[in-house]
């Protein structure tokens, strides 16, 4: 059953101007490097209008509180993470299995480390918050661009291919977010996304029809 946002985290409006938008990535990346410097228990829609130049007045036209303005923030950090997602398996369409997982792991993977910091906050700034229906968005659309995928490849196919799908994401998405979790060295974490893509290669050599 399809979730929907909790009402009480549900912002006040969308910017539809280009200048409104840009007021909304600047609110976005202030809360960012709040969070980062105070964390969640420092964090304040004052705080945050200060460090992006903004009124507390403007604040409120978009967020009530702060839980709604950290759930937007989630939302489009998802957002971004489903677009780069869908993007590689769109590039990878048709070509060998292999190919296409080294390119789901590197991206994936990727997109997490870029700010690795901010990977960190967002994952402890819900932990006490109702995401379930960012989640069940975000995996949606990253189920049927990867299942796609799969159904695609030059060199394999499945008798189930959503279970084959599942179980990949959920290795690979899972694998990774431990990574962070433990806060891994760079060195085990070059050694990790190695061995994560020969399992995930070893599984599909099984898996395939």
């Amino acid at each position: 059953m399809a979730t929907t946002t909790p009402a009480t985290l549900t912002p006040r409006k969308w910017p539809r101007q280009a200048r409104s938008v840009a007021t909304l990535d600047a609110i976005f990346e202030a809360t960012i490097q709040v969070l980062l410097v105070e964390g969640m228990q420092g964090l304040t829609t004052t705080r945050v209008a200060e460090r992006a130049g903004v009124s507390v007045g403007t604040m409120y036209q978009y967020f009530p509180h702060k839980q709604s303005l950290i759930y937007a923030l989630n939302e489009r950090y998802l957002e971004v993470l489903a677009d780069k997602v869908e993007a590689t398996c769109r590039a990878q369409t048709a070509r060998p299995v292999a190919e296409m997982l080294a390119a789901l792991i590197e991206t994936y993977w990727r997109a997490k480390t870029e700010r690795a910091e901010v990977t960190r906050a967002l994952y402890r700034s819900v932990v006490e918050m109702d995401n379930e229906a960012l989640v069940e968005s975000f995996a949606r659309r990253v189920d049927a661009a990867t299942s796609a995928m799969l159904e695609s490849a030059a060199d394999a196919a499945f008798d189930d291919v959503q279970i084959v799908n599942l179980t990949l994401v959920t290795v690979i998405f899972g694998t990774i977010r431990n990574a962070f979790e433990r806060n891994l060295s760079q060195a085990a974490i070059d050694a990790l996304q190695v061995e994560l893509l020969a399992m995930c290669r070893a599984y599909v050599e099984l898996a395939r029809r």
